[in-house]
C-alpha cells in the first residue's frame, strides 16, 4: 500500500484546518501558500471532503473552508479511505466475501488479513487532534 499525494495533501490541508480552527472561515489560497501546495491541487481534493460532511464552505467575501466537526473526531483512516478508497494491502480484501478463487487454499491469506486489521486499527487510532498536538510539541520543542 502507497498513500498518494492526494491522500497526504489532504491530511496537510485538514490539519492546517484545525491548527487554524477559530470559527472563521479560511482561503484555500491561505492554506496553500502555507502548506506550500498549489492552489489547483487543493482544488481537487476539497470536493470529496466537501461531499462526505469532512469541511464546510463558504462562497463569497470571508469564503473558504473549515471543520465541519472538532479535529478529534476525524480519524486519519476515515479521512484516508475518502481519498484513497482502500487500504487493503491486496485486492481480494477489498471484497466480502473474499473475491479470489483460491481463498480457500491460500497460504497467504491469514497473513494479509493481519496485515490489513494492523493498518486499520493504527490509521483508526490516530486523529486529525493527535497529529496537530504532535505538530505543535514538535515545534515547540525547536524554537530556539
Amino acid at each position: 500500500m502507497k498513500i498518494s499525494t492526494k491522500g497526504r495533501y489532504a491530511l496537510r490541508m485538514l490539519i492546517d484546518l484545525a491548527g487554524h480552527n477559530s470559527g472563521d472561515f479560511i482561503a484555500l489560497k491561505d492554506i496553500a501558500e502555507r502548506q506550500n501546495i498549489s492552489k489547483k491541487y487543493l482544488e481537487q481534493i476539497i470536493p470529496v471532503l466537501s461531499k462526505s460532511n469532512i469541511v464546510l464552505t463558504n462562497r463569497g467575501f470571508k469564503g473558504g473552508y473549515r471543520l465541519a466537526k472538532d479535529p478529534s473526531k476525524y480519524t486519519v483512516g476515515e479521512i484516508l479511505r475518502l481519498t484513497e478508497g482502500s487500504l487493503s494491502p491486496v485486492p481480494c480484501l477489498d471484497l466480502e466475501p473474499i473475491g479470489c478463487e483460491r481463498s480457500c487454499e491460500c497460504s497467504t491469506l491469514e497473513f494479509w488479513q493481519g496485515l490489513k486489521r494492523v493498518i486499520d486499527n493504527y490509521v483508526d487510532s490516530v486523529t486529525l487532534q493527535d497529529l496537530l498536538d504532535r505538530q505543535k510539541e514538535r515545534e515547540s520543542t525547536n524554537i530556539i
